[in-house]
């Protein structure tokens, strides 16, 4: 009988598998942010005003939220090879279409095909490191996944501030579109493997309620947030988003008797995610929140430019990359309570500080402060990350990859919609008194104040965060055979405790 391979060692060709789709988010990724800092120069080349260009960060922003649900489903019906396939395709085909778009109509298009792609990238990626890398090297490899998630969001705004200095703006996709390209060929190449189990049946009913469920709540926090003006406004998009989110809960609840749910929320059975998925979302409505208030106060209050506000945050993100695999493998060795306490504190800390900053506070000041931040989430995301995940079974890690991408999308908007709610109030409350630079300032502490108490809850959660992973995993590292492991009832109700 074979030796059994050691509970830590990566195969080379799952170290390749997750090698190619790290590359791949982190273009799709990079993609997303890239676009921000462009929308006053596509207003006047595209002749469009502020509240028409808004829509192509909005309907970018719908898209995910909107196809990220489905992507439980589609994980486990297709192989991998087909899934990555589909969604570079999408991107890349998305990217094109958008450096050739002779107006705003096929820009607009484009971004909805590029947020597609981008939207099964990020589950397809949590998925596949679950399902190939043995528990005992988890921490390691979400470290290097939390790379994407943390340098591409702030490498973007400095390199398309880079490109828009010296080129048209159609030279963002330009230079994205070969690395997109090369990534899937490279991936059509290398990429192979069959899905594992039953092959779910797909519920139309759930595919129609999720679209205004997801995309009705998300639309609804980014109009109430000022992000989008003209349309409906917020209310009718967050009442009809609620009662089809409601319906959809309902419906999942009920397919879960047969097995076959759109999204499976029996992830939500194992307390360790619930706790990750909770402390995730309220860690992204303050990074969202300081993603968006730090850059327009710095533009606004200090005369900053693009380039150089972005050239300014990006020592931040760089950090957040650096640490991101030693956290990793900090995690491997002490698990998530030391690392996420200390990250929420840096966190909440930082966040409280900026609630004092004034229009003449050093920009080194702002720099260290945003660096030290950063420092907290490099914290906080890969231990948050790895064990809320860790404790599901296999049959749960495409669900619970899509749910927590899911939700953090809607907590995003969220937190976006909140702070700058609090902002815009704040300031417009103070105009009658303050001269217009405090009474800014007096919005942007007022907010920097709230993201401050979101931190606090975050420490509170962090609190309760421990790494217990599932027995059925355990099991089969150590087995020998693909088939091994422990019945799947047996995990489970370990683990739900």
């Amino acid at each position: 009988m074979p030796s059994a391979p050691p509970k830590h060692e990566i195969s080379r060709e799952n170290r390749l598998v997750v090698t190619v789709l790290v590359i791949a988010a982190f273009v799709v990724i990079l993609n997303e942010t890239i676009m921000n800092v462009a929308l006053p120069r596509l207003m006047a080349e595209l002749n469009v005003d502020a509240s028409t260009v808004q829509w192509l960060a909005t309907a970018f922003m719908l898209t995910m939220s909107v196809v990220i649900p489905t992507t439980g489903f589609v994980l486990q019906r297709l192989t991998t090879r087909t899934v990555y396939l589909l969604a570079m395709g999408l991107f890349s085909a998305g990217t094109l279409l958008a450096a050739l778009a002779p107006g705003f109509g096929v820009l607009l298009l484009a971004r909805v095909v590029q947020a597609s792609g981008t939207a099964i990238m990020m589950p397809l990626l949590m998925t596949s490191v679950l399902t190939l890398i043995p528990v005992a090297r988890r921490g390691q490899v979400m470290g290097t996944v939390s790379i994407v998630i943390s340098v591409a969001p702030a490498v973007g705004p400095t390199l398309s501030g880079l490109i828009l200095q010296f080129f048209s703006w159609r030279f963002m996709f330009l230079t994205v579109l070969p690395i997109a390209v090369a990534a899937l060929l490279f991936g059509a190449s290398k990429l192979r493997g069959a899905p594992e189990g039953e092959k779910p049946r797909l519920d139309l009913l759930s595919v129609v309620l999720s679209v205004p469920a997801f995309g009705g709540v998300v639309y609804g926090l980014s109009q109430l947030g000022g992000e989008g003006s003209g349309g409906p406004g917020p209310v009718l998009p967050l009442v009809v988003g609620a009662v089809a989110l409601a319906a959809f809960v309902l419906r999942q609840l009920a397919l879960q008797k047969s097995g076959s749910p759109l999204l499976d929320l029996r992830a939500f059975a194992y307390p360790m995610y619930t706790i990750a998925t909770a402390l995730l979302m309220v860690g992204m409505m303050a990074l969202f929140g300081m993603v968006i208030l730090l850059p327009l106060y710095l533009q606004q209050l200090r005369g900053l430019d693009t380039l150089a506000t972005g050239l300014l945050l990006l020592p931040g993100g760089l950090v957040m990359g650096l640490l991101a695999p030693t956290v990793g493998k900090w995690f491997d060795r002490v698990g998530p309570l030391p690392l996420t306490l200390t990250g929420t504190s840096l966190i909440t800390a930082v966040l409280f500080a900026f609630s004092f900053l004034a229009p003449d506070t050093s920009v080194w000041l702002v720099l260290g402060l945003h660096v030290v931040m950063s420092l907290g989430l490099a914290l906080l995301f890969t231990p948050t990350f790895t064990s809320g995940l860790n404790p599901l079974p296999r049959r749960l890690y495409s669900h619970g990859s899509a749910i927590l991408s899911t939700l953090q999308q809607v907590a995003g908007a969220a937190g976006t919609a909140l702070l700058v709610a609090v902002m815009a109030s704040t300031a417009h409350s103070a105009a009658n008194t303050l001269p217009p630079a405090d009474a800014a300032m007096a919005g942007f502490r007022a907010a920097f104040l709230v993201a401050g108490t979101a931190g606090a809850a975050a420490v509170v959660l962090a609190a309760f965060l421990r790494n217990r992973p599932s027995l059925e995993d355990d099991h089969a590292n150590s087995a020998s055979g693909p088939d091994a492991g422990v019945p799947a009832q047996t995990a489970e109700t370990t683990q739900r405790g």
